[in-house]
Formats: structure tokens, sequence, C-alpha cells
């Protein structure tokens, strides 16, 4: 008995190195990879490259500096001669935006018809052919209700034009008490 006592715990730490379900396992593994299919879409083919042949070569050259200046002196005479005297010496109101100023009344000295221009806190004195704005204004005409101004400005293709603009008298909050 004591023998088999000590026999049995030796075959059954034997019995335990076995290959018991080890092979079914592996037997199982070949068969499903075997029923395996890969699904795995092919890479296109690349596009060939066909270089472009430049056909050009006696063509007039587009950074030639003579076309370069033609074309500068073609754009110095657009726009119909019209152009802002840059020359001049600015006037003290052409250094605010029109929209920064507020006509709020009228002053005639000398039957000369002038504007009174309210800007921030200050008010200043406009009369015909002063010049006012940021874009090259002219005051061409004072009224009792409107200033008109002429304004030389750039249109999207570089071209000076004439706008005209005009500003109108703002009523007072106190004479509608």
């Amino acid at each position: 008995m004591k023998r088999c006592l000590v026999v049995l715990p030796v075959w059954l730490a034997l019995a335990g190195c076995g290959d018991s379900d080890v092979q079914e396992v592996r037997d199982w593994m070949k068969k499903t990879d075997s029923q395996a299919t890969v699904k795995v879409k092919p890479i296109v083919e690349p596009k060939t490259f066909v270089p472009f042949a430049y056909s050009a070569s006696g063509e007039i050259d587009p950074f030639n500096q003579n076309k370069l200046l033609a074309e500068l002196a073609r754009q110095a005479n657009a726009g119909g001669g019209l152009r802002p005297d840059t020359t001049r010496r600015k006037e003290f109101l052409e250094g605010f935006p029109l929209d920064t100023m507020k006509m709020v009344g009228t002053i005639e000295k000398s039957k000369t018809m002038f504007a009174l221009l309210q800007i921030d806190k200050s008010v200043h004195q406009v009369r015909p052919g002063q010049h006012l704005g940021q874009n090259f204004g002219l005051v061409t005409a004072v009224t009792d209700d409107a200033i008109s101004v002429r304004e030389i400005v750039q249109d999207a293709t570089g071209d000076w034009i004439e706008r005209l603009s005009k500003l109108e008298l703002q009523e007072s909050k106190e004479s509608n008490k």
C-alpha cells in the first residue's frame, strides 16, 4: 500500500505531461486556417506619367522686360487719365474717414456757404473746393441740408474712378424735445 501511495503521485504527474488535447487543438487550427479566405483588395496600378512638352519656345517670353514695361505703360494710361493729385499738400480733414464726420449745421460768410462738420468733439468749417476724407474727397457743393463730395477711388481692376458721396445734416437730439 505504501508502495502504491508513492507510485500513484508519480504516475499522475507523468500523465499530466502527456499530449492529451494539444493535438486536437493543432488539428482544429490547421482546419480553420485552410478554410479562411483572405479578402485584401489588390493595389491599383499607378498611372503612368506623361511629361508635358513645352512647345512655346518660339513665343514671346512672358518675363521679357520690354513686355513688362509696355504693360506697365498701358496700365498707367488706363482709367481715362483720372488720377488723384498726390503732389499737393493734404488738408487737415483728409486725415479722417467720411463715416466719422457728421454735418451739424451751416454758416454763410461773405455770400459763401460753409458747412459745420463735427469730428469727435470738435467742429470744423468746410466750404466748396476744400478736401476731406481719406479717398481724395473734394467738396463740390454745400447746401442747408447736405455736403456733396466727389471722391477718387480705385476700383477692383486698379483704375481710378469717381464716387459721389453726400454728408447729410444730422438732426439734433435737443430739437426733438
